[in-house]
């Protein structure tokens, strides 16, 4: 087995990684998820960016057609299936082609919806922490 030369440690790693046409969407994805939580920790996780504030929110990353959006929640789609029924998703990830356009608004809905799950399970833990 080859040993991969590139190490990845970091979102910008990871983006210089990619195809030229895969960069250009990743680095609309970063600023798009940056747009919305721009205090969230980003970082790699399971070979991966990642963004997280009160545990994992989402992610992003490269598939053989194109790139992928982890929304972190396997019951994401059955929550907001408003904004799921006019993309391409498989469990709680999302799939772009490179010559789509991303949905913004979509995303943007799925990212907000994201941090509101993850700030009422830190305040629930906060108080199940002060019993």
């Amino acid at each position: 087995m080859k040993a991969n030369p590139i190490k990845i440690s970091t979102v910008d790693d990871y983006i210089a990684a990619q195809s030229p046409e895969q960069r250009e969407m990743l680095e609309q994805l970063r600023s798009l998820i940056q747009s919305v939580v721009p205090n969230a920790e980003e970082g790699i996780s399971y070979m991966l960016p990642t963004y997280k504030q009160h545990g994992h929110l989402v992610g992003f990353g490269v598939n053989k057609k194109g790139c992928s959006f982890y929304c972190m929640n396997p019951k994401i789609a059955d929550q907001l299936p408003d904004v799921f029924k006019k993309l391409k998703w498989s469990a709680s990830t999302i799939h772009f082609m490179l010559d789509e356009k991303l949905p913004v608004t979509a995303l943007k809905k799925i990212i907000r919806y994201r941090v509101k799950e993850n700030d009422e399970r830190a305040k629930k833990a906060l108080k199940t922490k002060k019993k």
